[in-house]
């Protein structure tokens, strides 16, 4: 839990420090994420579960954390979000199922399981 805590505040913190740069192009990033995950032909709770398979093939813990939580606020079930996670060690093979034990420290810490 203290792990997931500190990924949250490093993020929250590093977002601001982007923000207090005034990067164009972190607020282009922002913008993309935006228009990327708004409800379309696929619904924001689909589109997060998507990115949460891809985090696992990309080992991004960061992003596993983020886009479960997202899922979740999107209102995604726990079995969703285990599907996702199950996409993703299809599509990544052994060391795609490395990177889903840090998926399920978050899926404990978001679902309370």
């Amino acid at each position: 839990m203290d792990r997931l805590r500190e990924m949250s505040r490093r993020r929250k913190e590093a977002h601001s420090k982007w923000l207090m740069h005034d990067s164009k192009v972190y607020q282009s990033f922002l913008a993309m994420e935006q228009a990327a995950y708004a409800d379309g032909a696929l619904v924001k709770k689909h589109k997060e579960l998507i990115a949460v398979g891809i985090s696992v093939v990309i080992n991004c813990e960061s992003c596993m954390q983020w886009h479960i939580e997202q899922a979740a606020r999107a209102e995604a079930s726990e079995q969703e979000v285990l599907e996702a996670l199950e996409v993703g060690i299809e599509m990544g093979g052994g060391p795609a199922t490395v990177s889903t034990r840090f998926a399920l420290e978050v899926m404990e810490s978001v679902f309370d399981t």
